[in-house]
Parts: C-alpha cells; structure tokens; sequence
C-alpha cells in the first residue's frame, strides 16, 4: 500500500534490516538506514507523497500526536510488527518543550537530524551517587496508545555521555540503553527516527526526578485532516532553506 516512495522506503526497511542479526550489527544497521532516508531530498520527497493521501493515512493519524514536550511525532511507515518510522517536528518556541525522562526504549532505534539541533544525553544505572530518581515500568495500554505506568522502587543514575547533534548526524542505540534526548535550539528542529527489531522488550523503564508520574499518561492521536496538515507543514519547513 502507498505511492512510489512509501514503498521504496519499505524495501529498503526490509533489506537492510530483516536479514540484520540483533545487537551491534543491528544497531548499526539501523542508523545507516535512517540517515539514507533522512537525506532531505528523499525525506522531503516521502513526507510530500504522503501529505497527499497515499499510504495509510487512517492507521498511520492513529499513532501520530502532539507530544507534551512540544513536537509533533508523525508516523510515516509502519512497516510493523519490525519497523516504525517517525518524523519528530520540534516548534520554535513551543510551550512545552523540554527534556525527556530518562528512558529506554522496547527495540533498537536510531535517529537523524533532518534540519536544527539535537541534545542527548545517556545514563548508567548505580547502586550509590549520582542523581536521584524514581523508576517506573511503562506499558501500552491495550486498545490505546496511553503509557501506565507502574512504580518500580528508588534509583539512582550517572551521567555517561552528551551529545549534540547538528544537521546531518545520526545516533542510534540498543533497546536498553538509558538516555533521553530534547531540542537545545529555538529554531524549528527535525528528527527521523526509527525503532526497529523482531525482539521487544515487553516494556520501558522510566526514570524521573521531578517527582510522581501520574498512573496512566493519555496521548490523543491525530485525526486525518490534523495528520495531512502536518505533513504539509513539515514539507514546506523541507522545502525553505
């Protein structure tokens, strides 16, 4: 299903992934096939084919939404149960735009900077020192796309490394790897990311030191006239210099 680019995209998913061995292999993999798709010619070419209908633009608005943190997070192929590729449109100025919680993720993903910057940081779990935090386990809710949360116990984590990403570059990480990734400019940023993977964890790990998470966080999806608008929008910020 989809138009010329949709299914080339699907392809090249398939080839250079479904073959992949899990671990390093798959990782790398991974982010050589995102940072080919993210070249803004091709990336501007897919997300200009389906702002105008072609794909599936019912399943895909049903897994897009405005995240809380200020960005737009817009499926663009779900390729699933193995593969799900996303534009992230972070707003200039956008309201809610901060960090993350700490967190991993149930597959490998990767992810490249299309246009802005990107600031990400990664962690390592330990028994003393460090920041303070509160771990929780986040499942997907069954017929929604909500997060619950459940509380797993105190913890505490270090500060491994830090990395800014410009125009261009890529990183990509194992499921299990603590990090948590934020837009450091007021320009408007572009990300496309990509998880990826047969084997998912049955969960995430969330880790925060602002204080309690609610039990269940909803996400409103898109409907399909808002999904549309924002391809569109997100062709036009490809298209202008």
């Amino acid at each position: 299903m989809g138009g010329r680019q949709v299914l080339a995209a699907r392809r090249l998913l398939e080839s250079a992934l479904d073959g992949a061995p899990a671990g390093r292999d798959e990782v790398a993999a991974a982010g050589a096939v995102v940072g080919e798709l993210g070249a803004p010619g091709r990336l501007l070419e897919l997300v200009a084919e389906l702002a105008c209908g072609e794909g599936d633009p019912e399943g895909c608005a049903r897994l897009s939404y405005r995240h809380v943190l200020g960005f737009d997070k817009l499926l663009l192929v779900d390729a699933g149960p193995r593969h799900m590729l996303r534009a992230h449109l972070w707003h200039a100025g956008a309201g809610g735009t901060g960090r993350e919680d700490i967190h991993n993720h149930r597959s490998t993903l990767a992810s490249h900077t299309v246009r802005g910057r990107l600031c990400m940081e990664l962690y390592e779990a330990r028994g003393d020192g460090g920041i303070e935090a509160t771990r929780y386990e986040e499942f997907l809710a069954d017929g929604s796309a909500d997060w619950l949360l459940t509380p797993a116990g105190p913890a505490r984590l270090r500060l491994s490394h830090t990395g800014h990403y410009a125009a261009g570059s890529t990183y990509a990480l194992p499921a299990h790897t603590l990090h948590r990734a934020w837009c450091d400019t007021d320009a408007p940023t572009v990300t496309l990311f990509l998880e990826t993977g047969a084997e998912r964890r049955r969960h995430t790990d969330v880790f925060t030191a602002a204080g309690p998470h609610a039990g269940t966080v909803p996400k409103q999806p898109l409907d399909v006239p808002d999904y549309l608008a924002a391809l569109n929008d997100l062709a036009e910020l490809l298209r202008s210099p």
